[in-house]
Order: C-alpha cells, then structure tokens, then sequence
C-alpha cells in the first residue's frame, strides 16, 4: 500500500467573478520511504497542493488518499483526527505553541499521533537541541526554530511527512543541517513531501516533480 495517492487533483479559486485555477489535474503517489521534491515558481499551486495532501483544504475535483484512508471531503473532525495521527507538517511558521517550550511541544503532538517513534526527548537528542529543551519558541534561533518544527513533526512516528519551504528562513549552513536531519529521520515506511525553492533542497530528493500554472510539467 502507498503511504500517499493523489489523484486528479482540481482546485479552483474566485476572484471577483472570475474562477482562477490553482491546480488542474495533478496526481501524486509515493512509494515506502520515498522523500519527493515539488519545485516550481511563486504561484505554481505548490503551497495549494500541500494544504490539499495535509487535509488542510479540499480538492474541488480528485481525492487523496493517506495510509490507505481517504483524506479528502472529511468533516473537519475527520481530516484532523486522520491528519494528528498519520500527518507531520512543517512549515517555516515552525507550528511551536508560544506558551509550550520546546520539549512540551514534542510531546503534546507525541500523545495527538498517538504512534511509535523515539521518545520526545531523545527526538531532541538527536536533532541537536538538548540544551533548548526547555526554552519557549521565541527564544530560539532561526536554525533551533527550524529543528524544533521538524520535532514535532516528527513526534509519534507519522506516515507522511510535509514541509514547506522547509529551509526558507535559515542560513545555508543550516540549511544542510536540517536536510542532513530531514534525510535521516523522514519516515521509513511513509512518505516525505517538500515544497521548496531550492535546487539544493530539491536534490536532496528521490523523485522531483515540477509545477508551473497548476499543471505538473517535466522536472
């Protein structure tokens, strides 16, 4: 089974009276451990495919499947019941709770997957931020931010793993050091997706897909 089908992707949106395609007839499948790249310029339908797979909005045509359920056209219950257990998200917004510190945001997306994994505090361990584990978010640095994000999406062991633009905001020494992180600890038996600008992000992947006007064209 394919941790991640998508298929026939349509999403439309208004402005004023006119309706603007965001994506038109995109499909996406990701095999056991794969990590694929989707590339292309501002306004390609990259982010709208991503919040389409994470069950964060609906196709307007297609459906999208994740661990073998169906994720698209859930009542909002559903696809966050679904998305809390099988789903990591990454975004540079990092997804820390201000008021929780580092460790305790780990854990609370830990107890919410309800999976397997390393515990909450070896994830840190291992991501280098032992010694921020209890500092609030907005003491951390935009490299710590980045690897405290990739924590909580990875708290519970998710089957599919999302990350968008996920090295936009850190300095390019960092920026492999959160590839190097991402590399290692993306899921085994899931999926990884990242949406990215960056060549070098985008070679780090298994597979590419490139998006232009909403369309998926040669990488």
């Amino acid at each position: 089974m394919s941790p991640l089908v998508a298929r026939g992707l349509h999403r439309f949106f208004r402005r004023g009276e006119v309706e603007v395609p965001a994506l038109l007839d995109v499909s996406v499948t990701c095999e056991s451990g794969e990590l694929l790249a989707v590339t292309g310029p501002s306004g390609s339908g990259k982010s709208t495919l991503l919040a389409l797979l994470a069950g964060l909005d609906h196709p307007d045509g297609g459906s999208v499947h994740v661990a073998g359920q169906r994720l698209s056209h859930l009542s909002a219950t559903g696809a966050a019941r679904l998305r809390a257990r099988h789903i990591g998200v990454l975004t540079q917004a990092s997804g820390l709770l201000g008021h929780l510190d580092v460790l305790d945001n780990v854990r609370l997306a830990e107890r919410l997957r309800g999976g397997s994994g390393p515990a909450a505090g070896d994830l840190l361990d291992a991501l280098g931020l032992h010694e921020v584990r209890h500092s609030l978010p907005r003491t951390l640095s935009g490299g710590e931010t980045a690897r405290a994000g990739l924590a909580v999406a990875l708290a519970g062991a998710p089957t599919l793993l999302l990350a968008d633009e996920p090295t936009a905001e850190i300095s390019e020494t960092e920026e492999r050091s959160v590839l190097e992180l991402i590399t290692r600890w993306r899921p085994v038996g899931g999926a990884t997706v990242l949406v990215t600008h960056s060549p070098e992000v985008a070679r780090t992947a298994d597979r590419q897909i490139r998006l232009v006007d909403g369309r998926v064209v040669a990488a």
